[in-house]
């Protein structure tokens, strides 16, 4: 299991020093576990704080925050909480975030950044995902291979609003899957409040769960793969079979007139 300082604690959950000290002070985040003077914190703090960070996302405040761990806690027995915790906010990638600044920005995309069109090109990039701020002239980029396609693909000529846009459009598809295996966990995995009542339920809930990650991505790459093709053939087929034929009418003549 890995051990952590509270700073590096802080850097692995996206939170601050000065967090972590609050969730304690509040009862939210349990005492880390003393080595002489220093506070050694774990995975299982991790899988709290990420929690933590998950619920305030979604318009929790620390109070109400408070009273559900405490109210599932009292309930149920506190490893098995974490245990559960950890594998429903774990990352589902083993992406590391990078970072980037203006300069470097301009080199990947070639926009000029005092442009007219720098500003909402940026926010574009932002609202799909690509970048994060993280100050004046230095940006989070929290999926490099997203950002490595999208470079790629203006690379070859495609247009950054054009790639933003299709960005945005595969991102609302991938949402409707994951809807999809989530329900199918909820449904066919009975993961309902009423029926995690013990620890072997909780332990078999979290089990069903991390079951799931590879299988989903798998799934959907098998199934990319298979459309790829059948669209590829069907969009582009015709297209070059066209153009075949009409190099092999070509004459000789024309050919060699060509040539010369």
């Amino acid at each position: 299991m890995s051990v952590f300082r509270i700073d590096e604690l802080a850097h692995a959950a996206g939170s601050t020093v000065r967090n972590i000290r609050a969730y304690q002070d509040r009862g939210l985040l349990p005492p880390p576990r003393l080595q002489g003077r220093v506070g050694l914190y774990d995975e299982s703090h991790l899988a709290r704080l990420r929690l933590i960070g998950q619920l305030l996302g979604r318009g929790y405040t620390l109070a109400t925050i408070a009273e559900l761990i405490s109210a599932w806690e009292r309930g149920r027995n506190l490893s098995d909480l974490l245990g559960l915790e950890k594998v429903l906010t774990d990352p589902w990638s083993d992406e590391i975030p990078g970072h980037l600044d203006a300069a470097e920005l301009v080199k990947l995309f070639a926009v000029d950044p005092e442009s007219a069109d720098a500003p909402a090109l940026l926010r574009l990039a932002e609202e799909h995902g690509f970048l994060e701020a993280e100050g004046d002239d230095r940006y989070k980029v929290p999926s490099p291979r997203l950002l490595h396609v999208g470079t790629e693909l203006v690379a070859a000529g495609i247009s950054l609003p054009a790639v933003f846009e299709i960005a945005g459009r595969i991102r609302e598809d991938c949402a409707v899957i994951a809807r999809r295996f989530v329900d199918l966990a909820r449904v066919h995995g009975d993961l309902s409040a009423e029926r995690l009542v013990s620890g072997e339920q909780i332990a078999e809930a979290a089990a069903f769960v991390q079951r799931l990650r590879p299988l989903a991505q798998l799934a959907v790459e098998g199934l990319l793969a298979r459309c790829m093709e059948a669209e590829v053939r069907a969009a582009l087929g015709d297209e070059l079979a066209a153009a075949v034929a009409r190099d092999t009418r070509r004459t000789p003549e024309a050919a060699e007139g060509d040539e010369g």
